[in-house]
Formats: structure tokens, C-alpha cells, sequence
């Protein structure tokens, strides 16, 4: 197939997107619009794009005026009569995307492939719509196309085989990177991000999180580029429950169904960035500057106890690292141990850290030595005795958390604060163990806890309001960033993660696409750091297991059991990169 001149059936935004693709990849492109309004807004979008080109420095004026050359607008389906290519780029309504491939079939030439870009809509049932269901394809580009490198390349089930291998050639002419895949709901990218989002959403509807911290949470906590809800106000609303619906209606899955604030919001005309306010509200239609951003956290710090003493309990990585961020804040650290060589080798832990960032050049030699200077490593739980606030951060197993919370009641200061950095375990467990509830905490620090910024203030029914607020501003003060929620498994980012990656499981144990190509699709459709696979090995496939089996057994919801192929590996020994196995073979 030798494809010079490409159709574009609807210039809006992802239209004109794909459009200007093509341009600048050295296609002749004919873009059709439903009048000559919706030209006008077509060309004003590409005018914007190639100007913000221009402006970044990524085109030239000439470059500019080159591309734009290449393309054409027309309000007539029949201007694309002889073109090699179309593709549509419609409205997210399957009754439109059929009528529109049912005209173009009695136009253009036998032998051209068509190609929807529906981001969530059955490819079969929109080809059965024209005399040539075997050079229909899906061709999903991502928003905005002129940026992001990923296209998802749909066959359906009567799609011709070399059709597919044409269209994967021509999207690496345009500079892409193509993952071929099977007609399902959503397809990668979209299967895989909607449910995390709508998840999101219904957090937020039942006031569990703020908008700010769910979306520092995925933030600072997963180093996404966005948080769920400013990137849904991105896409737009009504987009995301369109696809939503789109996908609930082929999976059955309760989790795809939208979530009622979804309806209410686009109901009251609130779509996101497009039409000025979303889950925010912005400058102006189509603006990017959040206007009413919370500038400062709605804690009252006022009431907020004072902590100066700091003691740890644990050696791992994760207590040595807390151990750490307290000390180098200036301070005084009690590191508590089952034995003393267990406490020298986790201060000596902390000089290793410490020594890598004076060789980064991060700390200065001389703050190095002040540092392990302010740790003191004890075996006794009595030397706790006289700190303002203790963290806990022994192993994610409830009766060793139990046994360690009633020791620490028994020697701890009245009015000192007792917290753990349980990542999935009740924090009202912890403090049941106590004779002072009230002064139990949840501080979920992450992994590596110098380098994360992110520390979730999980409070219990039971907690006190000041110690909330001394939880917070003791996170601020050693430079971290707290996000709050309530005592419920998996608290904000586990909860949000984890199904996230189960799902990536099931659909690489239904074969509906490889690692490879789902990693990919995260990567490169989404912006995420690493994909599911990547990122469950490094996390462990025991630890994601157990934590994927809390949230099932804390919500009882289908959609969290477990992937039998996670549970498989694990039975086979197979935790990721700790074993050099896992979803992926690792050499040493």
C-alpha cells in the first residue's frame, strides 16, 4: 500500500492533532468538517499547536507555513474520493462513527483503509458498517497526538492480516510507536487508566480524600505526571464517562460503571478544562492555570503538640530511612532493635546513605558526622521512655505491629504520639493494643523514605485532632508532603495502585496483549515512570499479592480478588527482581 494523501474525518482537537501529524511526517492531508464553523475551529487549532511549535523552538516560520500547506479543510465527504488513507476522528458515538464509514465506503477508492480513532468503542461493529470489514482498523493516537509517541493499533476479528502489517509500517512513518491488540473495552491504555480514575472520582465523592491529596498522593507517591483528577478535568468529563459507559457496557465490570459525580458534574456543565471548571476551576475555557487551587493545607496546625525527641522502631530499610530524614532535620533519633548488633548495623545503614549523598555532593561532609551523631541505637523499649513521637516500622505482619504498639504503651511518655508506617494494615488494630487510642497515628512514609516526599496521615475514628495536626506539621518540617485519608486498607495510593496493576495481570493472563506491549502502553500512552510489570517486580509479587488480598478482603469487591497468574507466581517462588524472577527473568 503506497500511502501519499490522508483523510482526517473531524478536526476538532485529536482531529487536528492527527492532522498535524501527518503533516509534518510529509503527507498530503484532506481534513473534513461537519460546516464551516467547525473548519474555522479546526484550522484555529492548528494554527495554536504549530504556533506553540514555534515558540518552543521545535519549528521554524518556514516549517510552519510548510506544514500548514500540507493540509486542507472541507466540509464535503467526497474531497476524500482519492485519498490512500482515512481516518476518522469523531465524536465518541458509535451510531456517528457508523454513518460516517457508511458514506465514505461508496467514495473512496476500493482498496483504502479506513481506521477510527474511538478510544473505547468496538472497531468490529463500526467496519460491519461498509462492504470492507477486512481493511477496517481501530488506530487510537493519544492526546495531544503532536506529543505522545503511542498508538494503539485495534484488529478485529476479520481484520486482513496484511492490513495490520501496513498500518503498523505507516504509523512508524509518522514517528509512532504501535501495540497491535485485539478489539476489547478500553484496549490497553484505556482499560487499564479508566478504572483508576473512576476510582479516584468515587474516593472523592465520599469525602475519603480532598482533590489536593489524591492527587499529591499519585503524584509524589507514584511519580505520575498528574494526579486522577486534574488529568480527567484534561481529558474532559464527559469524554471519561463516555468511555466509561462505553467500557462497563462490554466488560460488565461494576468497577468501569461511572461514578454517579461523574453524571451530576456534566449534568451542571462542569467538563473540565474545556468549558473552565471541573474537579477545579480555571482561568479561563480551555486554560491550564488552576485558579482555586488550596494554596495552603486546611489542618490547623495550631493545636499541633511539639516533637523534638523522635524514637524508631526497626532495622530495615524502610526504619533506617525514616531514621534518617528525623536526624538530618536536626532531630534527636532513639533507633530501637531486637539486639545491639542489630542496632549498629542499622546506624551504620545510615552512614551509607549519608555517604552517598556527601559523595552526590546533596550534604556536606560535616552535617554527615552530625547526623549519625544525633542516632542512638537501643535495645531496650524503656529508652523510648521520653520521646514526643514514636514511629513504628517493624514487619507488615499484625501481631508483631500489636506486640510492639503494647510495649511502647507500657514505657512511653503520657502525650507522646505513637504512630506506624503500616502500609496496608488497619491502623485501629495497632491502637486497640494501647491504652491511649487517641494518640495512635497512621505515617505512611514510602520507599527510599529520604528521597519520597509523599507521607500519608492516616487518622483512626479514634484519633485525636491535635495529634492529626502534630502528624502534619512534623511531615512538613522534615521537608515531606502529608496527604490525609482515613484508616481504610490500602489508604489513598495503594488503593489506587494496586488494583491498577492486578488488572494489568488479568489482562496479560487472558492474552490479550504481552508485558512488553502493556508496559509500553503505560509508558509511552500515559507518561507513568515504569509500567505494571515493570514496577510489580521491583515492588515484589508477594508484597503486591498481600496487599491486592487486603483491599479484597477490606471491600469485598470482584474486581480486587487477586489475578490467579499473581497468585501462581508467587506459589512458584517467583517475587520479582529480589528473586531474579518474575514476570520478567533477571540476571545478576
Amino acid at each position: 500500500m503506497v500511502i501519499t494523501s490522508v483523510g482526517v474525518v473531524g478536526v476538532g482537537t485529536m482531529g487536528s492533532g492527527i492532522a498535524e501529524v501527518l503533516a509534518r511526517s510529509g503527507f498530503d492531508v484532506i481534513g473534513v468538517e461537519i460546516d464551516e464553523a467547525g473548519v474555522a475551529r479546526g484550522r484555529g487549532h492548528l494554527e495554536h499547536s504549530t504556533a506553540r511549535a514555534v515558540a518552543g523552538g521545535k519549528l521554524d516560520e518556514a516549517g510552519r507555513a510548510e506544514l500548514l500547506g500540507r493540509i486542507t479543510l472541507a466540509t464535503a465527504l467526497s474531497e476524500l474520493a482519492e485519498v490512500d488513507f482515512v481516518i476518522e476522528a469523531v465524536p465518541e458515538s458509535l451510531e456517528l462513527k457508523a454513518e460516517v464509514f457508511a458514506q465514505l465506503d461508496k467514495i473512496v477508492k476500493p482498496e483504502t483503509v479506513f481506521a477510527s480513532n474511538t478510544s473505547s468503542l468496538s472497531v468490529t461493529a463500526i467496519g460491519v458498517h461498509t462492504a470492507r470489514p477486512g481493511k477496517v482498523v481501530g488506530m487510537h493516537f493519544f492526546n495531544p497526538a503532536p506529543v505522545l509517541n503511542l498508538v494503539e493499533i485495534v484488529r478485529t476479528v476479520v481484520t486482513e492480516p496484511e492490513v495490520i502489517a501496513e498500518v503498523v509500517a505507516f504509523a512508524g512513518r509518522l514517528g509512532k510507536t504501535p501495540v497491535v491488540i485485539g478489539d476489547r473495552a478500553g484496549f490497553i491504555a484505556n482499560a487499564l487508566l479508566f478504572g483508576y480514575l473512576n476510582h479516584a472520582v468515587r474516593m472523592f465523592e465520599q469525602r475519603y480524600a480532598t482533590r489536593e491529596d489524591l492527587d499529591a498522593a499519585m503524584r509524589f507517591g507514584c511519580g505520575y505526571p498528574m494526579g486522577p483528577l486534574a488529568l480527567l478535568d484534561l481529558i474532559g468529563l464527559d469524554t471519561a464517562y463516555e468511555i466509561l459507559d462505553s467500557m462497563y457496557h462490554q466488560s460488565r465490570n461494576r468497577l468501569h460503571a461511572p461514578a454517579p459525580l461523574l453524571k451530576q458534574m456534566i449534568t451542571a456543565g462542569l467538563l473540565g478544562r474545556k468549558s473552565g471548571r471541573g474537579f477545579y476551576a480555571y482561568e479561563s475555557p480551555d486554560s491550564p492555570v488552576v485558579v482555586d487551587a488550596a494554596t495552603s493545607s486546611t489542618v490547623d496546625v495550631s493545636t499541633a503538640r511539639e516533637v523534638r525527641r523522635v524514637g524508631v522502631v526497626g532495622t530495615g530499610t524502610m526504619a533506617t530511612g525514616i531514621a534518617e530524614v528525623f536526624a538530618k532535620k536536626g532531630h534527636a533519633v532513639v533507633l530501637r532493635a531486637r539486639s545491639a548488633e542489630k542496632a549498629e548495623a542499622a546506624v551504620a545503614k545510615v552512614g551509607k546513605s549519608v555517604g552517598r549523598a556527601v559523595r552526590k555532593g546533596k550534604l556536606p561532609e560535616s552535617e554527615a558526622a552530625a547526623v549519625l551523631a544525633r542516632i542512638r541505637p537501643v535495645v531496650d523499649f524503656a529508652e523510648l521512655s521520653e520521646v514526643d513521637l514514636v514511629v513504628e516500622a517493624v514487619a507488615e505482619e499484625l501481631p508483631v505491629k500489636r506486640e510492639v504498639f503494647a510495649a511502647l504503651d507500657a514505657v512511653v511518655r503520657p502525650g507522646a504520639i505513637l504512630a506506624t508506617t503500616t502500609s496496608s494494615l488497619p491502623v485501629i488494630e495497632c491502637a486497640a493494643a494501647t491504652g491511649r487510642p487517641a494518640d495512635v497515628v497512621g505515617l505512611h512514609f514510602f520507599n527510599p523514605a529520604p528521597v519520597m516526599k509523599l507521607v500519608e496521615v492516616v487518622a483512626t475514628i479514634a484519633t485525636a485532632p491535635d495529634v492529626v495536626a502534630t502528624a502534619h506539621a512534623v511531615c512538613a518540617a522534615v521537608g515531606k508532603h502529608p496527604v490525609h485519608c482515613s484508616d481504610r486498607a490500602g489508604f489513598i495510593v495503594n488503593a489506587l495502585l494496586f488494583p491498577y496493576l492486578n488488572d494489568a495481570v488479568k489482562m496479560l493472563e487472558a492474552h490479550y496483549a504481552q508485558a512488553d506491549d502493556i508496559d509500553t502502553a503505560m509508558k509511552v500512552g500515559c507518561g507513568l515512570p515504569m509500567g505494571p510489570f515493570e514496577l510489580l517486580d521491583v515492588v515484589g509479587l508477594d508484597v503486591s499479592l498481600a496487599i491486592q488480598r487486603t483491599l479484597y478482603n477490606e471491600f469485598r469487591e470482584a474486581g480486587f480478588a487477586p489475578a490467579p497468574l499473581l497468585e501462581h507466581l508467587v506459589t512458584a517462588g517467583r517475587f520479582g527482581r529480589k528473586t531474579g524472577k518474575g514476570f520478567r527473568d533477571y540476571t545478576a
